[in-house]
This record gives structure tokens, sequence and C-alpha cells, in this order.
């Protein structure tokens, strides 16, 4: 089994502080779980989504993205007439022993409150082209791809949450940014990796809610 670098293991203990630190804050205040997405956006095949997240995990991912306002992101998808959301994540497992993977998640779960304290979605300027790149990070999602702890743009057997977008979007014709820049040189972890900053700031991709 491939060892998790340590900077994936300090984003793990991080990400169950922060849950931890949440569970408290929200039986202390009254307050329960929710989807920050409001009601009246309308999902369509093939948008690209952003969230921000609270914890440190988010926050490190931020620190790191000195352009960005989002830590995370993903790409809608229709699922017989209900759209999911299909995004690379650690640190999120739907059962005991489910592997960090590339995962499909009701809107809902994807903006909930535990992990989103803010979030956006963006539209491609080209509808053929989102469908074709949704119905590819399905087939990813299919076969149940690993999340890439070496966070390696090279190798896409594995896939992190940008690197997912960026793919399948390339794959239908479609290159929303270029070549990655952020390099990375910590104990355990040396790569050059997008962030989300990079596909936010994509010319191909309009704002279609912010919330």
């Amino acid at each position: 089994m491939r060892k998790r670098t340590c900077l994936a293991c300090l984003a793990a203990v991080l990400l169950l502080g922060a849950a931890v630190l949440l569970y408290r804050t929200c039986r202390k205040s009254g307050s329960t779980v929710h989807s920050i997405l409001p009601p009246t956006v309308q999902l369509h095949e093939g948008d690209v989504v952003f969230r921000r997240g609270g914890g440190m995990t988010s926050q490190a991912v931020l620190l790191a993205d000195k352009n960005g306002y989002y830590s995370h992101c993903g790409i809608v998808v229709d699922s017989a007439g209900s759209m999911l959301i299909v995004h690379a994540v650690p640190g999120e497992p739907d059962y005991e022993g489910d592997p960090d993977r590339v995962k499909a998640d009701r809107p809902a779960t994807f903006f909930s409150s535990v992990y989103a304290n803010a979030g956006e979605v963006c539209r491609a300027d080209n509808d053929s082209t989102a469908r074709t790149a949704a119905r590819r990070a399905w087939e990813i999602y299919r076969r149940r791809v690993l999340f890439d702890h070496d966070y390696n743009s090279n190798d896409t057997t594995l896939l992190y949450c940008t690197e997912l977008v960026h793919l399948v979007y390339s794959e239908a014709g479609c290159t929303l940014c270029g070549a990655p820049t952020h390099r990375f040189d910590l104990p355990g972890l040396h790569c050059v990796c997008w962030l989300p900053s990079d596909l936010h700031a994509s010319a191909h991709l309009r704002s279609i809610a912010k919330f």
C-alpha cells in the first residue's frame, strides 16, 4: 500500500480537529448543519464549483494559494437526471475504510456547512465541451480513481482536485489554464501543482453565482 506523505497525514489530523471543533460549536450554539448552496441556484452539467472551508486544512491551502479565495473544487455531472458533484478529496470517507478517492456527492453534501463557508458556481462558455468534460469525470469516478497525495501533475493514474477538473476539460478540448506553477518543497512533498485560483481565473469560465 502506498505510503502517504507527511503533508497528507497532517491534513487528516487537522481535518479531524476541525470537525470536532465544529461539532462542539454547533452543540453550543444550537445551530444545525446545512447546505450553503442557495435553492435558487440551478446547476448545469459541466459547471465548475468552488468552495472555501473554515478548517485548518482549507487554511493551509489558502496560505499556499496567495491569489486564491477557494480551497477546493469539483465538476457537476448529470446522473440519470440528478446533479452530482465529482471531486477528488482526502479525509471525507463515505464508510469506514473508504480510501481517499474521486467521489460523487450531492450538492448539499459538497456545500455542507461542515465543509464550506463560501462557494461559487462557474460555467464554461461552451455547453458541448462542458457536457463532454462532465461525462469524462463520471467515468473517472466510476473507476474509483484514488486521490493523489503526492500532487503529481504528470501522473493521471491518481488525481487531486484541481488536476481532475483540468484533466477532464483538457480531454474535452478545452484547456482551462496553463501548466502548473505552484511549487512545494516540503518534508515528504516535492511537487508543482495547480491550485483552485488557477481554474477560477480561467477565461473559459464565467461566474454564475457566489454565496
